[in-house]
């Protein structure tokens, strides 16, 4: 598989509500992402950061595919799914809801030089 679903470092729920632990450790940047239905974003992939979404709200396709094109999968993606997509994977987010979702970086996209770590095949 070219993403990997993952599960919450922890979780609890009681009759007051419920809290999942995404992470404790490990990643540099998170970022907080909205996109309406319709939009399409990515047709990026990174060369050195491994990339992590949880989706608060809404649905989307997810096209992933290796950089010389050998490898192929999309994925219907939808609320609380938790998937990782390692450096190197060219990957494009169609989106059929109105979607929320935290994004994780484990090294960050803006280098020490300025250049980011995002590229388009």
């Amino acid at each position: 598989m070219l993403i990997e679903f993952i599960k919450p470092d922890f979780e609890f729920e009681d009759e007051r509500g419920s809290l999942k632990q995404l992470i404790h450790m490990g990643w540099k940047q998170v970022n907080y992402i909205t996109s309406i239905a319709g939009a399409f974003r990515g047709n990026h992939y990174h060369k050195k950061n491994t990339e992590a979404f949880y989706v608060i709200s809404g649905t989307f396709k997810l096209m992933a595919e290796t950089l010389d094109k050998s490898e192929k999968e999309e994925y219907l993606i939808k609320a609380r799914d938790f998937f990782t997509i390692k450096p190197n994977i060219n990957h494009s987010f169609d989106y059929t809801e109105n979607t929320q979702l935290i994004s994780f970086y484990d090294l960050g996209v803006e280098n020490s030089d300025g250049t980011k770590d995002i590229y388009v095949p």
